[in-house]
């Protein structure tokens, strides 16, 4: 995986791709290993070739771990909100008593 004038050349299920854009290259290597790696994890266990399919299967496992994740953070972010707004009442109570 090296880097071309014009971008960055990366390489994914043994083909060559050459990417161009505002993202930092070391990035764009990470994602492309990422997917290289999720791509022959894929192969290897459902035994299948055809690189359309191996790439499908990758993009829908990668698509249910991010809505997973997704689901985890909004629940996380709830609970935040829901302290934060328990901690300002506390925080009035407090103030109003001191005044």
């Amino acid at each position: 995986m090296a880097n071309v004038s014009d971008g960055i050349r990366v390489e994914i299920y043994d083909q060559e791709y050459h990417m161009r854009g505002e993202l930092d290259p070391e990035y764009i290597r990470t994602l492309a290993q990422f997917l290289d790696a999720k791509m022959r994890s894929i192969a290897e266990r459902t035994h299948t070739v055809d690189s359309l399919r191996v790439a499908v299967l990758a993009a829908l496992n990668i698509a249910d771990e991010y809505h997973q994740l997704k689901a985890k953070y909004e629940v996380a972010t709830k609970r935040v909100d829901e302290k934060v707004g328990e901690y300002s009442e506390v925080l009035d109570r407090v103030l109003k008593q001191a005044v």
